[in-house]
């Protein structure tokens, strides 16, 4: 029987799964050192469950180490092939066809970000007899896309959007998520000791010291990936947070933190909800299954709940686990592949 890993390419993070509950997530900032990225996955893979087979998608082609997504796509595939020592590879399109990687080099309008795709493909086993709604909630990104079921425990990605611009302009993609994105994108003003105050428009704070603060996301001492470098703990935290008002500790208590946190987290489920709904006013009829999968599936759910939808909600996490839900389209593409391979 083949064995096959997924994997999951983006600009800030490698995801690789096995399909079978094996999953992992590696920091790799793409954008900085695309000439590691043969390395980086030649590690990824020493390091994973072995496999004779690889399946991959990506997203990492958007990076702007590349001028265009076209070259990123050509350029990624160059490393991936360095780093696959002749296994045998498969690249998933956003056209839900997987081809070998001289194809995804020609038709990089279609290699490009189908990752959503993906996961969207294998959250249809998921979605009973009728419409249900996938939202997936990452890092960086929230994808929120418009499923079809069947009685057969299959049915479709009836998405309306194909490339990454389209689906912005149709609310199937909000680029918002739990850690990257920069607090003065989501949030205009905080509540600050009575009063409203406008935030610092740099980058002093992220969404990781918002999930941080509200005990959403685990403290990592060890973790750096945050605006100044400083370790993902609350103290380092509260210091971001108040930079984003153009104070410090000093003058900025853990009160003021949270009240800055709750306000942000107001402000992110209003931009998914709205996306969201904008989404679900397409579909024929309103969905009775959303599945809620990615880092961010504790948002994912607040989201349903403001939006009062009278659905059952099928979290990745409770079916598959953690690592899982937090990698989903490499675990996506490794099952498709796999379940392909024996048709």
């Amino acid at each position: 029987m083949p064995h096959w890993l997924g994997l999951d390419i983006g600009g800030a993070n490698i995801k690789v799964a096995d399909g079978f509950g094996y999953a992992s997530t590696t920091a790799f900032s793409l954008w900085r050192e695309p000439a590691r990225l043969a390395d980086a996955l030649r590690a990824i893979l020493a390091s994973s469950p072995p496999a004779d087979h690889l399946a991959v998608t990506m997203t990492g082609e958007l990076a702007d180490c590349y001028p265009t997504k076209a070259e990123g796509v050509v350029r990624i595939l160059e490393a991936l092939a360095v780093a696959a020592d002749r296994r045998h590879t498969r690249i998933y399109r956003v056209d839900g066809l997987l081809v070998a990687p001289p194809v995804a080099q020609r038709t990089p309008e279609l290699t490009a970000s189908a990752n959503w795709h993906a996961l969207a493909k294998f959250a249809c086993r998921y979605a009973g007899d009728g419409a249900a709604l996938l939202v997936d909630i990452g890092s960086t990104t929230s994808d929120i896309i418009p499923l079809s079921g069947n009685t057969m425990g299959g049915g479709q990605v009836i998405a309306a959007g194909q490339s990454d611009t389209q689906r912005l302009m149709l609310g199937e993609l909000v680029y918002t998520g739990v850690e990257r994105s920069p607090l003065c994108a989501v949030l205009a003003s905080a509540p600050y000791q009575g009063q409203q105050c406008p935030l610092a428009q740099e980058f002093f704070a992220t969404t990781l010291d918002v999930y941080l603060t509200l005990g959403d996301l685990p403290s990592d001492p060890a973790g750096t990936r945050t605006a100044d470098g400083r370790p993902a703990t609350r103290e380092a935290t509260r210091d971001r947070l108040a930079r984003s008002i153009c104070a410090d500790r000093s003058t900025f208590s853990e009160e003021d933190a949270r009240a800055m946190a709750e306000a942000a987290t107001r402000s992110q489920l209003a931009k998914i909800a709205v996306a969201a709904g904008q989404v679900i006013r397409r579909m024929p009829s309103p969905p009775r299954v959303v599945v809620i999968s990615g880092q961010g599936e504790f948002l994912a759910r607040r989201a349903i709940e403001k939006m009062r939808l009278e659905a059952r909600v099928v979290s990745l996490t409770e079916e598959l686990g953690p690592e899982v839900s937090a990698c989903g389209p490499a675990h996506a593409v490794a099952v498709l592949c796999r379940e392909a391979a024996t048709k």
